[in-house]
């Protein structure tokens, strides 16, 4: 079964459907890399790699609806680290030790993803335009003589050209947001703190954020939803409730007089075309207090954060970018009275953007003012660089949420793209406006321009949603987890439970079921738990139908922090058998033989 040129989640699940196998699937994407811009890949899985995460994803859930991201291929920048592949963050000489996948790979891995290789960026993400690179500069997919966009280059050409569903970039000045305009996708930039960075090599630590590359918006906020989530151990982690936005919002613009394409009359043409195409209430906006801020991240002090974490990982600076280098040592010339200084500057200037704020519930702006090509971009790195940054530098600086979407072809045949942006935690409320605006341009996705599929019915918005963590019969795969599945549960992780918690075989359950038990003082090996989302009224269905002697309660998590999860009564334990040893419940049933196994 041939794959088509470009997949989104759709298409992928439609084939997986009708017979393709993971391991056909990955084998003709080893091919497609081959064959695609070599530049696109630091380190590409090879063929046996990807056959082994393959075979592993079938040996854990068989039938292709079992996981929420069963055999769905993604990519993952190369300052994220994956566990057995090496980290560079494009810097040839570092040395960094992998010990495990990052929190957000581990999170799409265990909903069924398989990672189809690292790519390449902006060297240690610093820069908007892929040429930084001693592994190679990617191309924007419509035209090898331009800039892919970075630094998120290699991610947003392995969606556009079709060797992923999905990447992962991350995104501190426009990152995860210019890449995606230069190839006409989407480009997800979630509110700072909502997807955890455990496990990115930081470029400013306090701003970054991992974003998300796919070919629609329903694609990429599904993916969102199932990588996102608190951290304990990522102190810039944050969790609160997704806010909402009108029906009818007032959509703030920028003035004719801050309209700066510099002499691109196609992309001036093609944002006023968007403007007329979203809808709502049009209000021109003030953006003097927005491009003051976006100056402080490259002129203040916050370049003194780049430089603490190029000093962190330890590399000579001869083996650094000369142009990356220029603005990393540019650091050294703060002093801590210049970063005090920046912070009054900048909650100087956020008064001044709250009263533009005021005026308006979500802005929308040109992803970039242009495209270069790379010769012009190696002429002059510098300042043809900071000019792609004119709309998108000052959005974690106020802890906004952002996508940024396709918005139509220059008369040259290269797409251009717009941002949609709100306060932070409003990302769901963002994506419908963010879908309509990419379906009414009517550019398709990718190099392909593929159609979009339907669009998906509208989610309860995420504050009516709570978490469940299930141990037994209702994991993925298992006998009851099609009640899951029925009041349309979403996978949010795989983890496990703290060590003092206890597991047992419940005597007499039908189907056969574990109870779980808190022992304090006890030290195990915690036991696996999967956590789902479900909307509220949904929640209070399924816990409704939980039968004695189980109930709900708090459980610890490993690494801090606590879920609702299925509890089992002390006294209803007396004589049962514990099978805590095991690690959990999909690992007790796999290791009965034939003649012992009960029904999964």
């Amino acid at each position: 079964m041939a794959l088509p040129p470009l997949l989104d989640l759709a298409t992928l699940r439609s084939l997986y459907a009708g017979g393709l196998s993971p391991r056909d699937c990955v084998a003709a994407l080893a091919r497609r890399i081959d064959d695609a811009d070599r530049a696109a890949f630091i380190t590409a899985a090879t063929l046996d790699q990807m056959l082994a995460q393959a075979d592993a994803l079938l040996n854990r859930a068989p039938e292709p609806n079992s996981l929420p991201l069963w055999g769905v291929p993604f990519a993952v920048k190369d300052n994220i680290d994956v566990a057995g592949f090496p980290t560079t963050a494009a810097c040839t000489v570092l040395d960094r030790k992998v010990a495990g996948d990052a929190v957000v790979v581990a999170k799409l891995r265990a909903a069924g993803a398989i990672m189809v290789g690292k790519t390449n960026l902006d060297q240690f993400a610093t820069g908007l335009n892929g040429t930084r690179s001693p592994y190679g500069a990617p191309r924007s997919v419509f035209d090898p003589a331009y800039i892919s966009g970075g630094s998120s280059s290699g991610s947003a050409v392995a969606v556009a050209a079709g060797v992923a569903c999905f990447a992962l970039g991350t995104d501190t000045a426009g990152s995860g947001r210019v890449p995606a305009a230069f190839n006409n996708i989407v480009g997800v930039k979630p509110t700072p703190g909502l997807l955890s960075t455990t496990g990115l090599v930081p470029a400013c630590r306090s701003l970054d954020c991992i974003s998300i590359f796919a070919l629609s918006v329903s694609d990429g906020a599904e993916v969102r939803r199932i990588a996102e989530g608190y951290d304990a151990a990522d102190p810039y982690s944050r969790d609160a409730a997704q806010g909402t936005l009108p029906a009818n919002p007032r959509v703030g613009v920028l003035r004719a007089h801050d309209r700066e394409f510099f002499g691109d009359a196609d992309a001036a043409a093609l944002y006023q075309a968007a403007i007329e195409r979203i809808g709502g209430t049009i209000v021109e906006i003030d953006y003097a207090p927005f491009r003051d801020i976006a100056a402080l991240l490259y002129q203040g002090p916050w370049v003194a954060e780049r430089l603490a974490a190029f000093e962190d990982v330890d590399v000579p600076i001869a083996a650094v970018d000369a142009s990356v280098a220029a603005i990393v040592m540019g650091g050294g010339r703060f002093s801590a009275v210049d970063a005090f200084r920046g912070q009054y500057e900048l909650q100087a200037l956020k008064r001044l953007a709250d009263a533009e704020w005021a005026k308006i519930d979500l802005m929308m702006l040109p992803t970039a003012p242009t495209i270069y090509r790379v010769d012009q971009m190696l002429a002059d790195p510098i300042a043809l660089n900071s000019r792609l940054g004119t709309y998108t530098n000052f959005f974690n600086l106020l802890g906004l949420s952002g996508i940024a979407v396709p918005a139509g072809f220059r008369s040259d045949g290269l797409p251009f793209g717009v941002t949609l942006a709100a306060p932070g935690f409003h990302d769901a409320a963002l994506e419908p406006i963010a879908d309509h605006v990419h379906r009414a341009a009517g550019t398709g996705s990718g190099r392909e321009r593929m159609p979009l599929a339907p669009a998906p019915p509208a989610a309860p918005p995420a504050a009516e949603r709570l978490d469940i963590a299930v141990v037994g019969a209702h994991l993925s795969g298992m006998a009851l987890h099609h009640e899951l599945e029925a009041l349309g549960a979403r996978f949010v992780a795989e983890t496990r439970t703290a060590v003092d918690y206890r597991l047992f075989l419940l005597p007499g359950a039908t189907p056969p079921k574990p109870g779980l038990y808190r022992n304090p003082g006890f030290a195990g090996p915690g036991v696996t738990i999967e956590i789902w989302s479900l909307a509220a009224a949904d929640f209070g269905r399924f816990v409704a139908k939980i039968p004695a002697p189980l109930g709900i309660g708090k459980v610890a998590v490993e690494g801090g922090g606590e879920v609702s999860c299925f509890l089992c009564a002390e006294a209803a334990l007396a004589g049962a058998q514990e099978i805590t040893g095991f690690g959990g419940w999909r690992d007790y049933v796999a290791s009965l033989n034939e003649a012992q196994k009960i029904p999964a």
